[in-house]
């Protein structure tokens, strides 16, 4: 599984690279709201990113290195978790695919951030991407088919299959980390030239755009 993850992990990189050249700093979008997927990741530790490197060049990366982790548990659970793979699947077949769906079918590059810029207190929006999704998702407990009904036996035997698909998703995701480690290199080498440029002359433009004390 090792030599896998790291040529996926090589591969990841390999496509964020390719993508770094296209990234404006004058199209990052400011947010309030705390990334679930970057902040405090080990991911972003592993990669070497700091605080000074821009959530939308984290994110990036990241996001491609959390679809290995997704694939690597999933097909581990398709393999060694019947329970949980029945229950993954009857959650997908009820899934309404005529449902509106912002989110989904972005590039790798977005997925998973806010689809809506944040509000501008006095000037509320005519409406929002989010707002339409949930105008559109079905009503809550409307999931179709006949609900199962576990023995106390078969819950206990589920929560066991979440236990290992838990485990199983923190390993993949330290082996991740190690390989990404091998990878510090090339990322802090594209960070320094396609990046910190682009931060040094925004600075550089603010501190000529402010007023000088008196």
């Amino acid at each position: 599984m090792a030599d896998s993850i790291e040529g996926r992990v090589q591969s990841a990189v390999d496509a964020w690279l390719r993508w770094l050249p296209r990234w404006r700093i004058g199209t990052a979008r400011g947010r309030t709201r705390v990334c679930r997927l970057c902040f405090g990741s080990p991911v972003a530790t592993a990669a070497g990113f700091d605080r000074d490197v821009p959530h939308a060049v984290q994110h990036a990366l990241l996001n491609r290195l959390r679809h290995i982790v997704d694939d690597e548990v999933e097909a581990y659970t398709a393999r060694n978790l019947p329970l949980v793979d029945r229950e993954l699947r009857r959650d997908a077949e009820s899934a309404d695919e005529s449902a509106y769906r912002p989110d989904v079918g972005l590039d790798l590059e977005f997925e998973g951030l806010d689809v809506d810029p944040e509000p501008d207190p006095g000037q509320p929006f005519l409406f929002t991407l989010a707002g339409l999704a949930e105008e559109d998702a079905p009503p809550a407990g409307s999931r179709p088919g006949t609900p199962v009904e576990y023995t106390d036996e078969a819950k206990e035997a589920l929560r066991r299959e979440l236990a290992l698909a838990d485990d199983h998703a923190h390993s993949v995701g330290t082996t991740v980390c190690f390989a990404l480690v091998e990878q510090r290199g090339r990322i802090g080498d594209a960070v320094e030239r396609l990046v910190d440029p682009q931060i040094d002359d925004l600075l550089s433009e603010l501190s000529q755009t402010l007023e000088q004390p008196s």
